[in-house]
């Protein structure tokens, strides 16, 4: 290990092989962190939070704090952070709120400058957050998503797998998997995330069987759930199925489609 000696680590912490400390930073008790990873000067690791292998936590992060819950009453609550994560500057990852319950990040997430994931927020493996995006309390963020910056996500709402918030954009409402967000027009949807398809290879004709669930959502007139039935019916895909599984789920309503 490489620890600068101006760095505050309590005894009761523990720290995997090759973990790097810079200067001024502080780990608390009951902090766990994994092999290989990176603490950059300035960052804080507070009681409870766990950091996976290899990551890197960039000066002013401060991961584990308190929710800011007016319901939390000082329980055991955790932050657990998973695998290759980069936590840029200014970064925070607050604990969970009821007794027992954490916040969590998947593996190879990059979080971007002054980014924020509340209390029992949950992000998938390959998370972005860029620079200013906030996640509120017990919201949920799809695998492989990207949150654009300035993005607000309100709490409780759920970001599909694949989706593209656009810059700016804030929603209340879940997001479908595989949408694109449109910037500074709430709650609304501007079609599939094509470039993210295309980079996660998804092949043409299952985009363009997304493009036709879409449609019947959005554009056929029917009800919510008279639309999903008949996408069901016609189009026959696991990504379709994704699709309509997470709007049959969802409880806050999708976000409507901007023509």
């Amino acid at each position: 290990m490489n620890i600068h000696p101006t760095a505050v680590i309590d005894p009761k912490a523990e720290l995997g092989k090759n973990v790097t400390v810079g200067a001024f930073a502080y780990i608390d008790a009951e902090v766990q962190v994994g092999d290989g990873c990176q603490i950059l000067p300035r960052a804080t690791l507070l009681r409870y939070t766990t950091l996976g292998q290899q990551c890197q936590v960039h000066p002013g992060a401060v991961l584990g704090d308190l929710p800011q819950d007016l319901a939390f009453e000082a329980a055991e609550t955790y932050a657990h952070i998973g695998d290759r994560c980069v936590l840029r500057e200014g970064v925070t990852v607050h604990r969970g709120t009821k007794p027992g319950s954490a916040t969590v990040v998947g593996n190879d997430c990059l979080l971007m400058v002054n980014s924020h994931v509340a209390h029992n927020a949950r992000l998938g493996d390959r998370v972005i957050l860029a620079n200013n995006a906030l996640i509120a309390g017990y919201a949920e963020v799809g695998e492989r998503a990207f949150i654009s910056g300035g993005c607000l996500v309100h709490q409780f709402a759920r970001i599909g797998r694949l989706v593209m918030m656009s810059g700016g954009s804030a929603v209340q409402k879940d997001v479908p998997p595989f949408c694109m967000t449109r910037s500074v027009s709430p709650n609304t949807i501007m079609g599939l995330n094509i470039v993210g398809l295309r980079r996660a290879g998804v092949s043409a004709s299952d985009r363009k069987l997304l493009k036709q669930a879409l449609q019947i959502l959005y554009q056929s007139e029917l009800s919510i759930p008279n639309a999903v039935q008949q996408i069901r019916a016609t189009l026959q895909s696991s990504l379709v199925d994704e699709l309509c599984t997470f709007i049959d789920m969802s409880e806050r309503g999708i976000c409507k489609f901007f023509r």
